[in-house]
């Protein structure tokens, strides 16, 4: 007989134990998803089959009224999937654990109940030290969509995004090349006999990598700049195609803003407060009607014309003959695909996060998702975020142990 196989029934008392066991540890997880209240925020964290099996792991998802209308669900789809539909975010907001896309403002954060886990980006461009004070005083645990990590060291969420992001710059740059958009008149690629549209992508890492691709696809002369050797080197490889890389020097880098048609803002500085940004200079040396597209205007911005700009400020707009395009979230352009990609992620998770205990006991063995939390209990434990707001950030190991 096979050793590791014992006759039916043998081990049937332990294997009943392991399952009690099991089922004793699972918790049930009251999960909130509130409308976000920011202009042009239209993403949302789940999708109705995302909630649906969310649902058939014992959970229960709140969901404020009118919140997938943005990723053109009802709210009759999220129903049929099993979500409880709410009318107020007051009611959203005492959920145990809070998923929403951007930081909470002020008002949402004073909704939210005391020690309760939010999960959304941090975008410390649009983070208050008022709403941190709320967060710390009510002792929430929030956790950074950016931050998080997977087994493979890798940042599964930022990098859907940034991939979404990337893809989503090249078709937004096509659209105000084109004439419906009083743009110079001329197709995102290239045809026989006609000189190709020229595309200076700005960072090797995965959102310039996704929208260096999506202008190769449509025939573009594509050239990447990254100030890492590595990086130009990977987006070879993965392109499988010799294209024109180069390091920022300024001679070079201002020939390739003198023809180019299109430039791709896609400078990687989540983590760092180095920041490298590209003096108006290079811009106004630029084509008339040339398009720049910035994808880090939600941390500040690639260019000197990007830089620093409000939420109330229009995101589409001309300086120096240039059209520039700076929504802080592109992805906010495709928002079904985002939530779509976002799920993937989150389902997975969630089924976690009931099947150990709760959030601090997923916390204490697994790294990769620590790594995303920036408060704990109301302690501040990132060096980022601390850095950010002028202070010191805590020992998470220590408010774990």
């Amino acid at each position: 007989m096979n050793p590791n196989k014992a006759p039916i029934g043998q081990n049937g008392f332990f294997e009943q134990e392991i399952l009690k066991n099991l089922l004793s540890s699972m918790r049930e997880l009251v999960i909130g998803i509130p409308k976000e209240r920011i202009p042009n925020e239209t993403r949302l964290a789940l999708t109705p089959e995302a909630v649906g099996l969310i649902v058939d792991q014992g959970h229960r998802v709140l969901i404020e009224r009118g919140s997938g209308f943005g990723i053109n669900y009802t709210d009759s789809d999220f129903a049929e999937q099993g979500a409880e539909i709410l009318d107020t975010s007051t009611d959203v907001y005492q959920s145990d654990i809070i998923f929403k896309i951007l930081p909470p403002t002020l008002e949402e954060a004073e909704m939210m109940k005391p020690r309760a886990t939010l999960f959304s980006f941090i975008q410390l461009i649009d983070f208050s030290s008022a709403v941190l004070d709320c967060l710390v005083r009510k002792k929430i645990t929030a956790i950074a969509y950016e931050l998080i990590c997977d087994e493979h060291q890798s940042l599964p969420i930022l990098n859907a995004i940034s991939e979404i992001e990337g893809l989503a710059a090249v078709s937004i740059a096509a659209d105000l090349l084109s004439s419906s958009h009083n743009g110079k008149g001329i197709l995102l690629g290239g045809v026989p006999g006609v000189p190709p549209t020229e595309v200076v992508v700005l960072g090797a890492g995965l959102a310039g990598t996704a929208a260096a691709k999506g202008a190769l696809g449509l025939g573009a002369l594509v050239k990447v700049f990254d100030d890492d050797v590595f990086r130009l080197r990977n987006i070879q490889r993965i392109l499988n195609q010799q294209i024109y890389t180069c390091n920022f020097q300024p001679n070079v880098l201002d020939n390739a803003f003198l023809s180019a048609d299109v430039v791709i803002g896609a400078l990687h500085f989540m983590t760092t407060g180095i920041r490298h940004v590209i003096s108006e200079e290079f811009v106004k040396q630029m084509k008339k009607g040339a398009v720049i597209v910035d994808l880090r205007v939600s941390r500040g911005g690639c260019f000197e014309t990007t830089c620093c700009r409000k939420a109330s400020d229009p995101y589409l707009y001309t300086q120096f003959g240039v059209v520039h395009y700076c929504m802080p979230n592109i992805s906010c352009n495709v928002a079904r695909t985002t939530a779509m990609a976002l799920s993937n992620v989150f389902v997975p998770m969630i089924h976690r996060i009931g099947e150990v205990g709760g959030v601090s006991a997923l916390l204490k063995i697994d790294s990769g998702f620590k790594k995303g939390v920036y408060l704990f209990d109301g302690r501040l434990v990132n060096r980022y975020v601390a850095n950010h707001f002028n202070t010191v950030a805590g020992d998470l190991d220590i408010f774990l142990s």
